[in-house]
Parts: C-alpha cells; structure tokens; sequence
C-alpha cells in the first residue's frame, strides 16, 4: 500500500527536510490558460512567490531543470518566457519533449546513415531542437505540405516518387496545421521502414478555460492507419526520463518531480523510481484525485501551491 503524502504547506520543519533532501528539481512547466493552472503560471499570469522560490532552492544549491511536454516550443523558447516570468535560466535548464526527441535520435537511436532523416509532423520546436542535435530532417513547417493533397501527390506517395529514401524515422508531435497531405506522407514512410516516434501522447491541450486537441491526438490517424505504436519520448515516458539522466547524469535517488497532473508529472517520477515526487494543488489534479482507489500515482509529497516552499523555509 501507497504511504500517505505528506502535506508540506505550513510545515517549516518538513519543508526545510523536503527541500534538503534533494538535488535536482524537474518542476513541471507547460502552459496552462486561465482555470486550468499549472505549477508556475497559469497563461501569462505567473503564480505569487514562485520566482522567489525557484531563488529559493538555487541558494540552496538545488538544480532546477523545467520539463514540458510542449513540443511547439523550443529550449530558446522556453527561455526567454521563463525570463519573461522573471525566472533567469539558459538552455540547459529547459528540456522539452521536442529536445527529449532530438537527443533519443540522436544519441540513443542513432539512425543508420543513409536513412538518418526525420520526417516531422509538428511545429518549428522539433525542427529547432533537432538542428541543435545535427539531426537532419524534413516535413514539420515546408510550405509545400501545407495545402491540399492532389492525385498527383497520391500517384507519388504510392509508387515512391515524391518518398525520401533516406527517412528513417516519422516523429509525431503538436502540428497546428496538420492535413491528409501530411498524414499520408507519415504513414507511407512507416510502411517503408521507418521507425514511429511521438513527443508526446497528450490527448488534449489546455487553452482558454478548456481543452483543445494535443499530440497524442495528431498522431492517431497514422497509429490507426499503419497499426503501429509510436514509441513516446515525453513524460510519463522513461525513454524521455533516460535521455534527461543521460543529459545531466543525475543520481535518481535525490532527485523529485514537481508537478499538477498525476497521468504524466507525477507518474513520469513514480515510474523512473525517482528519490521525490511533489503534486501542486494549482494545475489540472486535486489532492482527491490521488486519494481514489484506482489514481494512476501517488505522490510522496504535496503543497497547496509551490511558493508555499518559499513561505515555509
């Protein structure tokens, strides 16, 4: 049986033992709008204290590394909103699903030369991060693919003509401008070889006080078409919590995820047998969420909200 989290909030000598316990940080940082909040703001709006909290754990000597799903968003993306919020980072304090994706590939997976190239259905994110890995690719943001397909282009997906030969791999991402042109050239490259990736498997997005399609909805008609599933690089994946450990060569056992949902945060902490998990009671999970019989996680630790570190320390 789940031991029962330990509320921090209030609690001085716990928070400061919480706090002391561990290394690196993972706090959880995608964006969600209005009512449906997040760890550290909710749209533009950053939380009370949390500034003052990430502060906080650095003077401690705490590393804090922001995790986020959002594959539409680079690493340089990621850092000029957190300066934004009045957070100071640099690149390597980001790692988002799309750098998750570009350091599997390349570093990990490392396609056969001669079919070294992606095939990306999403948003410029994945083209930025899988540049900054030398990972050569194609789809994502071309022009060329965002219209209507044609029978010319059936006629050339079909017999190969308009195919890549040196496409090793179909990455499935967020794409805002996602079209049967698109879909057909993903699932003919699978049936060609290729090896099927997703930044992510978040059904829904966030936005304006309700939700919207995610990733994991994107790729569904090539999942359903091919009869393939795509291996996932985003939380609650451990192919993304072993590209992390690679990347920062931390030591598990003193590391903890903070985070608002249980199905990718909380779990992505559970299932890589991290040291901590903290639950913050401002995003999309409430405490009652976790106290159910059948929760997908449980954490170890919980706080109303993150700047109640801060105010207990």
């Amino acid at each position: 049986m789940a031991s029962i989290p330990r509320h921090l909030t209030g609690d001085k000598a716990a928070t400061n033992e919480f706090i002391d316990k561990f290394d690196p940080a993972f706090p959880e940082c995608d964006g969600k709008t209005h009512s449906l909040k997040g760890v550290l703001w909710s749209g533009d709006h950053v939380f009370d204290g949390v500034p003052e909290t990430i502060k906080l754990l650095r003077s401690r000597g705490k590393r804090t590394v922001f995790v986020t799903n959002n594959s539409t968003k680079s690493r340089a993306d990621y850092v000029k909103k957190l300066h934004g919020a009045g957070i100071p980072c640099d690149v390597d304090d980001i790692f988002g699903s799309a750098y998750s994706s570009a350091v599997y590939i390349a570093r990990i997976l490392k396609l056969p030369r001669g079919k070294n190239k992606v095939f990306v259905i999403g948003e410029a994110g994945i083209e930025q991060e899988l540049a900054s890995e030398g990972v050569p690719y194609i789809g994502g943001t071309d022009p060329n693919l965002r219209r209507d397909i044609t029978p010319a282009d059936f006629q050339g997906i079909a017999d190969g003509s308009l195919m890549d030969p040196e496409v090793g791999a179909v990455l499935c991402g967020l794409d805002f401008h996602i079209n049967y042109l698109k879909l057909a050239h993903g699932l003919h490259y699978l049936r060609r070889g290729a090896i099927f990736l997703a930044t992510n498997i978040d059904s829904t997005l966030p936005m304006h006080h309700n939700i919207f399609l995610g990733a994991g909805s994107v790729m569904i008609p090539v999942a359903n078409a091919s009869g393939q599933k795509p291996l996932e690089l985003g939380k609650p994946s451990q192919a993304m919590m072993d590209a992390i450990e690679g990347r920062f060569q931390l030591d598990r056992s003193k590391t903890c995820m903070v985070g608002d949902r249980l199905n990718t945060d909380i779990k992505f902490g559970v299932d890589g047998m991290l040291g901590g998990t903290l639950h913050v009671e401002t995003g999309v999970d409430k405490r009652e969420d976790w106290q159910k019989e059948d929760a997908i996680a449980v954490p170890l630790y919980y706080v109303d909200k993150l700047s109640d570190l801060y105010d207990a320390a």
